[in-house]
């Protein structure tokens, strides 16, 4: 395939009218605006991950909707300096997932969903790939940091996985999208004794996952 080769002189012009800003400069001004836009002070620990989460989705009702268990961004951290794997339930939420950043603490990102033998153990007993990644990442014997953004189903088996106490994960990031069991399945995230971040209600996503762990990691030192 023919790679695309631009002169220093077309670099400069073109018909677009409006100024060529660089990526960083976009993201310094949106967070800028984001912050002015703001109906309320923030908690400050909260505050890198309600914006970041606001960036990607620019909608400001996160700010109201996101809840953070007992001091959740420190053991998040904690779980992530000390090697912490996460595993999500999208490929689309592991893309977005800065993996560089987490690799330098040891960590790696994990997604079943497309693995044979779970999509073959999912069709056999007629419930969600997502249900039956959760069961998946039991059986590896890890603690993992959970970030789950776009099936319910993961979460509630998730939620019976720890009651049966098949699994302990370190964290829990549960913000799945939708309308069916969404809401409920958050909220019985909510109560048990694992340190979480949940967007309550129907709104969240995959890329809220990913904007998640990639916020509390660009807050890391090292």
């Amino acid at each position: 395939m023919k790679s695309l080769e631009f002169s220093g002189e077309e670099a400069k012009t073109g018909a677009s009218p409006l100024p060529v800003i660089s990526p960083a400069e976009i993201e310094r001004r949106s967070f800028e605006i984001i912050e002015r836009e703001l109906s309320s002070p923030l908690d400050p620990v909260q505050a890198p991950v309600i914006k970041r989460v606001i960036h990607t989705t620019a909608d400001f009702s996160y700010a109201e909707s996101l809840c953070f268990s007992a001091y959740a961004v420190e053991r998040a951290r904690e779980a992530i300096r000390q090697g912490a794997d996460i595993v999500t339930d999208t490929n689309m939420a592991k893309a977005g997932i800065n993996k560089g950043r987490l690799a330098v603490y040891g960590g790696e990102v994990h997604c079943f969903m497309a693995d044979a033998d779970v999509a073959a153990e999912a069709k056999r007993r007629d419930i969600t790939r997502a249900a039956v990644s959760m069961e998946k990442s039991a059986m590896m014997g890890e603690n993992y940091i959970y970030a789950i953004g776009n099936a319910p189903t993961a979460l509630l088996r998730l939620y019976e996985l720890i009651q049966e106490g098949r699994v302990k994960p370190r964290f829990i990031i549960g913000v799945p999208v939708g309308f069916v069991h969404v809401a409920e399945a958050k909220e019985l995230i909510m109560e048990t004794s694992v340190p979480y971040i949940v967007a309550r209600g129907r709104k969240g996503g995959s890329n809220v996952a990913a904007a998640i762990c990639n916020a509390l990691l660009y807050g890391m030192e090292g």
